[in-house]
């Protein structure tokens, strides 16, 4: 039988090169989305027509528990379990120190972090019924290391989000592991959109300072967090994956 993986913010980038890393390992796949429904329901189309596997799209707000608990509920109706999340869905709001706000910080943290607690509480509740489960949150290498301080409170929600995997592969186990990856730069179409700053220019300065003198594909990012869900022993651990930096 097929696992069942839900990958959060799995519409664009990381999230939709990780579907399709499971749906090409034979996994029936849920695509969460909250506002890209066109990228949503393209993914579906093409994993529909690459893949013999099942999917499932939902528009859910992960940071609406409301929400949260609906789609939970939808994907155990269709598939009656999840085997696998990937708690992957984040935004960033681009500005300096002294334009934040506490609507900006707030915003962030909802998402990132409260949206990452909220998924894992609703989910791990079926997955700690079948006894097993596997739950992979996506850090940040900003989260271990300071990149840029006008991030900062980015930064301060992928530390939030180490901190609650080392919480919860404690509080889940041993029936459910809990690991983190901690990507550094990514070369995806959703930062250069979001971020103007990141011009052909400064993907060239940032991309010296790192050993592989490149920006991570996402496809590589995605084949780390499936072999994650491969391996029965890994547990409590947040893996850098930024191409040897600092």
């Amino acid at each position: 039988m097929n696992k069942v993986v839900l990958v959060t913010g799995s519409s664009i980038g990381i999230g939709r090169a990780t579907i399709i890393e499971f749906a090409k390992n034979n996994c029936n796949v849920v695509i969460n989305y909250n506002s890209h429904k066109k990228e949503a329901e393209e993914l579906e189309k093409y994993i529909k027509s690459n893949f013999n596997v099942e999917t499932m799209v939902i528009k859910c707000d992960i940071s609406n528990e409301i929400e949260v608990k609906i789609m939970i509920e939808k994907i155990i109706n269709k598939f009656k379990n999840i085997d696998i999340l990937i708690n992957n869905a984040a935004i960033e709001v681009s500005s300096s120190f002294e334009e934040k706000t506490v609507n900006d910080f707030k915003k962030i943290l909802n998402v990132n972090l409260i949206g990452t607690f909220l998924v894992s509480k609703y989910v791990s509740k079926y997955m700690l019924k079948q006894k097993k489960g596997k739950i992979i949150n996506v850090a940040s290498n900003n989260a271990i290391n300071t990149n840029d301080p006008n991030t900062l409170e980015y930064d301060a929600s992928k530390s939030g989000v180490i901190s609650l995997t080392h919480n919860l592969s404690k509080y889940l186990a041993p029936y459910i592991s809990v690991n983190a990856v901690a990507p550094g730069w990514v070369e995806t179409k959703k930062i250069k959109e979001l971020d103007k700053l990141l011009n052909e220019e400064f993907i060239k300065e940032e991309s010296k300072k790192i050993y592989l003198k490149r920006f991570a594909k996402e496809e590589e990012i995605a084949s780390l967090i499936y072999y994650l869900t491969t391996n029965d022993y890994i547990n409590n651990e947040v893996i850098k994956i930024d191409g040897g930096t600092y």
